[in-house]
């Protein structure tokens, strides 16, 4: 069967739509919950490879082999990825050290016999309450008797957990650095040979004229992916920057004008992450506005949820959706049942599938036609019978009536 000016269409059999499809559906989903690592690292070292191939026959235009191509780009992308990720996590492990001995210098007795700068804030707050005709706000004796108490508990011990904890996050980032090797070694494979998996499609399925075939097809989906990923990141990214730079020209949020241009990239960055970006981005500000002035804390934690809401309701929605060329419901929908199956990583690789899967839906219903299921016998004929004349009787024979 073909289509009219395009390639020949196969038409699927009723008995293999009733008995094929379905043990074809089964059996993904035994090998999806059973080995679903495995496919994991498959699917994306294949989203990979699918991503780089431009850059490698980019320079395979300027006659590279294509294996020193792919060396080069996987070199590149593994020099800026350990940077990124080395650089991140040196200041996460700095900062949150360089806190928890602020919190715990703040709380501890000094050499000697004098007050801890708990102390010393407690009897400037009784001060200026009885500078200010407050003196019946005697917090003086609860404010030291709360300081004793967090002291008597040993808040350098937990500040050393906190660290603990930080240091711990950043080996398990650097173990899964480690184990991301596996996805880059497979991808490697994957994108050495796929010109020869085009060609061998292109035979197979060749493309309409002026149609692309359906590996570009696959990368131009994924492409538009990275394009509407990076429009999401420069709004979300630009919206905290401004809102916090406003706080800081404000006076809501002390210095977070001069610091708006950090936190808003830090934020960008970790809007790659769908729903959870929002809230990991706003950890920096937050501590930042808790040392800085604590009332400023509850303006940038607004400020925060106001920005997750519209991110996680609206405008992710609305960009991913145009750039996939895909309806908002299907992209809340994608994201909710990527996070339900695999977690954090299946919202991670939901939007790229989707791009795939749009790109390979489009491809195959050129190619592919189901047989119906309705009756395709040709109708039999209704011939109506015409009904014999009788035979004329004899004049002779014919009754006298009227005689």
């Amino acid at each position: 069967m073909r289509a009219a000016g395009g390639p020949p269409r196969i038409e699927i059999p009723r008995w293999v739509q009733l008995v094929g499809l379905p043990l074809l559906a089964l059996l993904a989903w035994v090998l999806a919950t059973t080995a679903y690592h495995v496919v994991v690292v498959f699917v994306v070292a294949a989203l990979l490879a699918l991503l780089l191939d431009p850059l490698v026959r980019a320079l395979q235009r300027v006659r590279l082999p294509r294996g020193l191509s792919v060396a080069i780009v996987y070199l590149s992308f593994l020099a800026a990825l350990a940077v990124t990720v080395g650089a991140l996590g040196t200041v996460a492990v700095d900062q949150t050290r360089t806190a928890a001995n602020r919190v715990d210098d703040y709380f501890t007795r000094p050499a000697g016999r004098l007050p801890t700068p708990a102390d010393r804030d407690v009897d400037r707050l009784q001060g200026w309450l009885d500078a200010h005709h407050l003196r019946q706000l005697r917090v003086e004796r609860k404010g030291h008797r709360l300081v004793q108490q967090i002291r008597r508990k040993d808040v350098g011990r937990y500040t050393s957990k906190v660290v603990s904890f930080v240091e711990g996050a950043a080996i398990s980032i650097g173990k899964t650095i480690f184990e991301a090797v596996l996805v880059l070694v497979v991808s490697i494979y994957m994108l050495l040979a796929l010109p020869r998996l085009a060609r061998r499609l292109d035979r197979r399925f060749p493309p309409r004229a002026g149609s692309p075939p359906l590996i570009p097809r696959l990368e131009s989906a994924l492409a538009g992916y990275v394009r509407g990923q990076a429009l999401l990141s420069l709004i979300i990214g630009g919206s905290a920057g401004l809102g916090l730079w406003i706080f800081g020209l404000t006076g809501l949020l002390p210095g977070g004008d001069r610091y708006a241009l950090l936190f808003g990239a830090w934020v960008a960055l970790t809007e790659v992450v769908p729903y959870v970006g929002p809230w990991a981005g706003a950890v920096p500000p937050l501590v930042y506005a808790v040392f800085v002035h604590p009332v400023a804390a509850i303006w940038v934690a607004i400020l925060f949820l106001c920005i997750h809401q519209l991110e996680g309701h609206v405008v992710a929605p609305n960009v991913m959706g145009s750039a996939l060329r895909l309806n908002p419901l299907l992209v809340i929908f994608g994201l909710l049942v990527g996070g339900e199956i695999y977690g954090l990583g299946g919202a991670l690789l939901a939007l790229p599938l989707l791009a795939a899967g749009r790109a390979g839906w489009e491809f195959s219903s050129e190619r592919f036609a189901l047989e119906p299921w309705g009756a395709r016998a040709a109708a039999v004929p209704v011939v109506e019978l015409e009904e014999e004349p009788e035979p004329e009787q004899p004049l002779e024979a014919a009754p006298l009536r009227n005689l």
